[in-house]
This record gives C-alpha cells, structure tokens and sequence, in this order.
C-alpha cells in the first residue's frame, strides 16, 4: 500500500472479514455465558453486527469497491482467546472473561472504524464517512453496555 486509498480500502477489507468472523463467533460465545444480561448484551451486538455488515457493504460500493474480506490476524487472535477462556474457564470467572474478551473486540473495532472514518473524510468519500461515523457511534454504545455490566454487577460476582 502506497496511499491512502489503498490503505483505506486494505482496512475496510479488513473489518469486513472481522465483522463476518464475529458473526460466527458472537453465538458461541453468547451459548457460554451463564448471565442473562451477558447473554443479551452478545446477542444484541451480533444482531448490530449482522446490521454493520450491511452498511459496510454501502461504504464498499459507495467507493465502487466489492464487499470482500482480507482475512484480519488481530480478530482472529481476539476470537481465539475467547475460544480458549470458553474451555479454561467456568461460572462467574467465564463470564467476567467473555465480557473483558468482548470488550477487547470492541476496543479493536472502535480503533478501526475510527480511522477508516477519518480517513472516508480525507478521501472525500462522504456517504462512506457517514455510514462508518453511524458504525463507530454503535460500537461504542456497545462498548459502553459491557463496562456498565461489569461495573454494576458481572465482576462483582
């Protein structure tokens, strides 16, 4: 990649590839929990997962690009340590785990839409900068959700 549109659309391939993964990803995980309101809040992110796979395919074509994935080692290795607290870990320790796992998927998700979002704006790609602007709003509510549980009740168990 030498410029910023190839960089950009790299990164867009990227998290699209995570997006898709996580929809794969997001069930098992929601089947581990014991908490209810884990469960829900899991469940209620891959329904905005499902929703942001969507819009992503908006950004692609609003670039006159297609909606393909490049295949994306940090969500692979996010879901892979979520994989591994599902086997290791049990009860209140497992759910407090998947939530901090969870967590780290959306602090990686927040990181990349937030450049792809600038950088959308760099480009003057306006409706892509829009779409990616609405997606990161979503992440971070999501983000917001999961800390609110682990402060208010999972990690106090």
């Amino acid at each position: 990649m030498k410029t910023m549109a190839e960089l950009f659309e790299h990164t867009l391939k990227d998290i699209y590839y995570a997006e898709n993964a996580l929809t794969k990803a997001l069930p098992k995980m929601a089947d581990a929990v014991k908490s209810a309101d884990l469960k829900k809040a899991i469940d209620t992110h891959l329904a905005e997962t499902k929703d942001q796979i969507k819009k992503l395919k908006k950004v692609f074509a609003s670039i006159g690009v297609t909606a393909e994935g490049e295949k994306c080692d940090a969500i692979e290795g996010l879901i892979k340590e979520s994989e591994g607290l599902m086997k290791e870990a049990s009860g209140t320790a497992l759910d407090a785990g998947l939530l901090a796992a969870a967590q780290a998927v959306e602090h990686y998700e927040i990181s990349r839409y937030g450049s792809l979002r600038e950088w959308a704006k760099l480009l003057g790609h306006d409706e892509a900068h829009t779409l990616l602007s609405e997606i990161l709003d979503q992440e971070k509510a999501a983000n917001n959700k999961l800390t609110n549980l682990a402060v208010t009740s999972l990690n106090k168990k």
